[in-house]
């Protein structure tokens, strides 16, 4: 159970969230709508740790994420996969190396002839896996991605604008990937997006932020009402 309680933040004295409550319950797929500027990457930062809270607490289970120590922390962050809007690859390393890479600095290098090829085969990317990313596709870069995000068994799974630089039939296809995780491995997930075929193709709950408050969180609406204002 994932728990943001009365939260808010202040960077550079100026408040980017003000008393933010929600509750995330283990496999719900929430989606975090608003336009720039309006506080969504900054409850993924207080998510994994990278910034505390000015008031207020985040609970994942038992732990409260601001009273974590640094090695603890660390510890926690293997819990989080994580998607950016641009991929974050190493240039240098092939597509397998990249998603290697994760277990090889957590001094984790058994498990890799295991969990890379079975990664790598779930997001369909086996047959690359000797490419550099120079050579790969946005949609197949952002799948290499995915596959690194999950190399820990991730308890949650972020994606800040994970469509954010496709064309929509790779957005089309990074949200079938999205359904299949969630689906098949019951991976709580939460990701922001401009991207109404996100949203259509996944339905999930929405959280909408206006102003760094929560505008409405809701489930079931739909995408002139999720978007209102945005697009």
């Amino acid at each position: 159970m994932l728990e943001f309680q009365n939260v808010s933040l202040s960077l550079q004295k100026k408040e980017v969230l003000k008393n933010i409550n929600f509750t995330v319950a283990p496999g719900e797929m929430v989606a975090i709508l608003g336009a720039s500027g309006t506080g969504k990457t900054s409850i993924f930062r207080l998510l994994l740790g990278e910034l505390k809270p000015t008031l207020g607490s985040i609970q994942l289970d038992d732990f409260a994420l601001e009273k974590l120590s640094y090695s603890n922390l660390q510890k926690y962050r293997r819990q989080i996969g994580v998607v950016f809007q641009d991929f974050q690859l190493l240039p240098q390393k092939t597509v397998f190396e990249n998603v290697a890479f994760a277990l090889e600095v957590c001094g984790e290098e058994e498990k890799i002839a295991r969990k890379v090829p079975e990664l790598l085969k779930l997001v369909d990317l086996w047959e690359k896996r000797d490419q550099f990313p120079d050579t790969l596709s946005g949609g197949e870069k952002q799948r290499t991605a995915v596959a690194r995000a999950l190399i820990h068994n991730p308890k949650i799974l972020i994606a800040d604008e994970a469509t954010g630089n496709l064309d929509p039939q790779n957005s089309k296809d990074i949200a079938a990937l999205f359904h299949v995780l969630h689906k098949e491995r019951n991976i709580t997930t939460l990701f922001a997006t401009h991207d109404p075929i996100l949203v259509e193709a996944l339905k999930p709950r929405i959280i909408r932020l206006d102003d760094g408050k929560i505008f409405f969180d809701k489930k079931g609406i739909t995408l002139a009402e999720a978007f209102a204002g945005m697009i």
